[in-house]
């Protein structure tokens, strides 16, 4: 009995809801998800009315034009509506184009049986039209290779995948805070512009304002000289004339109002003459001191580029209120055309005050278990949108890595099992030997055929990772990790970092870089050092292994890359 109860009320609440509750807060309107994705698919709300709008994906008409069948979609989940328009309420030929942006109200019916949809509405007012010309849009109904979309990177969130994408994104974007906010970390924002390069790589976008300076100087110079040597000379002559009469009418013991007056006029002589200096001074072009590029003129008075990391900075809070993390966008001149490099991307970087190597490799692997989970219980629609059309085993690579414990091995561990897998027959593009950076291919090997489930490689020799990370006793390898997935290959890099005031002092000099511009990293070593780790998660590179795609220029909104950033 209790159990027809519970039944019984479900149905009953079922019945009773209305679709007019569902409105988006800050418009008239009911999301096309709220709808549709429930699951009987919004045949609850058979017979109610309601206001949705949106972009027609498909529209035919049909029974010799009478009405017309369109799938309407809002973006908010990758299912369409069936909205059927009668002629009498429309012009149908500007309703059915692909591309085309409509508003109706209507009331909502069951569909005739043996259809897909569970629900359709059928359309009662078209409050709006936005229309489209067929032969001018670029999206039309056919397939769109995604390197086409790139071209018309503003319209293609219109398309089924860039959509998907982006509520992927929005989702692991959203749970990346949720994580961190649950687990006690702080959020902080870290500066674009920085005059530090945290991998010593030297491959920085430098942000100068020199360059349109000298541009504007040069214009100016043109359509106003810069006066002559003899112009320069005939004001110094004025001054001293002005001086010398001056002198003479003190001297004649002149009124205080004849030499109050010459005394204005060779302050304002001499005005002229300073000025006339400084502009015969300005030469076009980009200002150099001792036949190199003179900084102190540039907008922030020194060299200063666009960041390639967050870390250094927000270490900064680490040493004084714990755990901390950063998430925005970070930039590299690395004229790379792969399917793995952008100019611009994202990274999520958080730093562990009093954490060691095994802190920092436990907050990662639980890090990424919490996004694949995440994902598979807040967008099952989307990926399995991603199983039907990109990869059939993204859904259960997720649930692996969501459950399976990675597997932990060092560097030395794992050039190992590369080279017996090449004794034994497996052949790599890049060979392997101790000191290697590890590629890509090697890490594919070890996540998808050696282990089968992600791995966490740590302990790497010290000559191919950045000065910051904390030097073993073995003097040979740092306390570095990163976790590698299947598909993917390197999701994350960290390292516990170095706290020894002398040891990375050493290390910056041992790389060749300048002290100076690390000298207020140096501070967090000298007063009140703390052991502390960290590490970054290339946001990009999450999406792709969630989803299944191939390139990164497609999981991320408006990609740079050589050659190209519009918008």
């Amino acid at each position: 009995m209790l159990t027809l109860y519970l039944v019984n009320t479900e149905a009953e609440a079922a019945l009773n809801e209305s679709v007019s509750d569902l409105k988006a807060e800050f418009s008239d309107r009911v999301p096309i998800k709220s709808i549709i994705s429930r699951p009987d698919g919004g045949s609850a709300f058979a017979g109610q009315k309601v206001r949705v709008g949106g972009w027609v994906k498909t529209g035919r008409k049909a029974d010799k034009d009478a009405f017309a069948f369109l799938e309407l979609n809002d973006g908010s989940c990758p299912g369409n509506l069936q909205v059927i328009v009668q002629a009498d309420k429309g012009d149908l030929g500007q309703l059915v184009p692909t591309g085309t942006c409509v508003v109706v109200q209507g009331e909502l019916k069951l569909p005739p049986a043996g259809v897909k949809q569970k629900v359709e509405l059928r359309v009662e007012e078209v409050l709006h039209l936005g229309p489209v010309d067929p032969l001018k849009y670029p999206l039309h109904k056919g397939k769109i290779s995604l390197e086409r979309l790139r071209d018309v990177v503003h319209l293609r969130p219109r398309t089924n995948t860039i959509s998907a994408v982006a509520r992927i994104r929005d989702d692991l974007a959203y749970a990346t805070h949720t994580f961190f906010r649950k687990h006690g970390f702080r959020y902080v924002h870290t500066p674009i512009v920085t005059t530090s390069d945290c991998e010593g790589a030297g491959e920085m976008f430098q942000v100068t304002t020199l360059i349109s300076e000298g541009e504007r100087l040069e214009r100016e110079l043109i359509k106003n000289p810069p006066p002559s040597k003899a112009d320069v000379e005939a004001a110094k002559l004025i001054v001293t004339e002005i001086r010398d009469a001056v002198s003479q009418l003190k001297s004649a013991k002149a009124s205080k109002d004849e030499i109050g007056a010459a005394v204005a006029e060779l302050k304002r002589a001499k005005e002229n003459l300073l000025k006339l200096e400084e502009r015969a001074k300005l030469q076009p072009g980009i200002p150099k001191k001792d036949g190199k590029v003179d900084y102190t003129q540039d907008f922030f008075a020194r060299q200063a580029f666009l960041t390639v990391s967050g870390q250094l900075q927000v270490e900064s809070y680490a040493c004084a209120i714990s755990s901390v993390y950063t998430f925005g966008p970070t930039f590299r001149a690395e004229n790379s055309h792969t399917s793995r490099h952008l100019a611009e991307f994202w990274m999520v970087e958080p730093e562990l005050a009093f954490a060691e190597l095994k802190d920092d490799m436990n907050c990662a692997e639980a890090y990424v278990k919490f996004l694949c989970k995440w994902l598979l219980d807040n967008c099952y629609d989307d990926m399995e949108f991603f199983s039907r059309q990109y990869d059939k085993t993204c859904i259960e690579s997720l649930r692996m890595v969501g459950s399976t414990p990675f597997e932990r091995i060092t560097y030395t561990e794992a050039v190992e099992l590369l080279i017996d897998a090449v004794k034994k027959g497996k052949k790599f593009e890049n060979p392997v030997e101790w000191g290697i950076d590890l590629a890509s291919e090697h890490e594919r090997f070890l996540t998808e055929v050696k282990f089968q489930k992600p791995v966490i490689v740590y302990n790497y020799p010290k000559g191919i990772k950045a000065f910051y990370m904390r030097l073993n006793d073995d003097n040979k390898t740092v306390a570095a990790m990163d976790v590698l997935v299947p598909k993917v290959g390197e999701l994350i890099g960290g390292s516990q970092r170095e706290e020894r005031y002398d040891v990375i002092h050493s290390r910056i000099a041992e790389m060749d870089l300048p002290i100076e511009p690390y000298e207020w990293y140096l501070d967090l070593r000298r007063f009140g050092t703390a052991k502390h780790s960290g590490f970054g998660l290339g946001f990009e590179r999450m999406v792709l292994f969630a989803t299944g795609m191939d390139n990164i220029r497609d999981v991320i909104p408006f990609p740079r890359y050589p050659g190209r950033a519009d918008l």
